[in-house]
């Protein structure tokens, strides 16, 4: 059996107790050793046989999994944060299709949720926006037309914004030309709950400056949205005293308060 684990955001103790307990019990592991903190593979109470992905290719990965296999020994595919985000994982499931190889997905969290962690702040604020925008820029790997950053900015929603830190000029006058004001709040966390993390707050227009005065190159989640700054937001109708709730009755609690 192949488990894909998502390794987390970067804090080890911040991947899942079902993706720990499977790396306990894993015989090999192919972890994306440019992102994955190695201690990672600490959890592991056997001696497993370890691949680091960065130096491999897809063949390679597969032919690692396809000979584990065939020796009835159990497989952690580890990636980083959530797999289903960036990690493309689907092509190795469809190699593994072609063979015949069961495998199974453990959830893992995503840097923008471990980012929003380390920035106490909330997405989704009511009166603000109830949406949020996960995507990135275009490089090496296309972008559909339709999901070009102007086109998602004009609806100013929550917006995280990967695999993007090397193009902050562009994203910024993107951001912009798409409905973002300059003074739209935005954040830049770079190795999101990492020892080494770095969070700076900005505006979508300082953004390449902010980033180049804090030295943030590589490995960081663009925030950008007023849910940034969680200011001039509308109280939440779910713990509101007049309203009402399957499991609580306004008529109920109106003398409480």
């Amino acid at each position: 059996m192949i488990s894909f684990v998502g390794a987390g955001p970067g804090a080890c103790d911040l991947i899942t107790v079902r993706g720990m307990k499977l790396i306990e019990e894993a015989d090999v592991i192919i972890y994306t050793g440019s992102l994955v903190d190695p201690k990672l593979l600490e959890y592991s109470k056997r001696d497993p046989e370890i691949y680091n992905s960065a130096t491999m290719t897809l063949e390679e990965v597969t032919a690692v999994m396809e000979r584990a296999e065939l020796a009835r020994k159990s497989v952690v595919r580890l990636h980083t944060g959530e797999p289903s985000l960036y990690g493309a994982v689907r092509e190795q499931m469809d190699e593994l299709d072609k063979r015949g190889i069961r495998y199974e997905s453990c959830p893992g969290v995503s840097a923008c949720f471990g980012a929003a962690a380390t920035l106490d702040m909330e997405y989704t604020l009511p009166g603000v926006t109830q949406t949020l925008i996960i995507t990135r820029m275009e490089g090496r790997t296309a972008v559909p037309g339709k999901e070009s950053i102007e086109s998602l900015a004009v609806h100013n929603a929550s917006m995280a914004i990967y695999l993007s830190t090397g193009m902050l000029d562009e994203l910024a006058r993107r951001l912009i030309a798409g409905g973002y004001s300059a003074d739209t709040p935005a954040a830049l966390v770079c190795k999101a709950t990492h020892p080494d993390e770095k969070t700076v707050l900005c505006t979508v227009g300082t953004l390449p400056d902010a980033a180049k005065k804090n030295g943030i190159e590589r490995t960081a989640v663009v925030l950008v949205g007023d849910a940034v700054s969680h200011s001039r937001y509308e109280r939440s109708k779910l713990y509101d005293p007049s309203f009402s709730t399957g499991y609580r009755n306004n008529d109920q609690n109106r003398d409480k308060f």
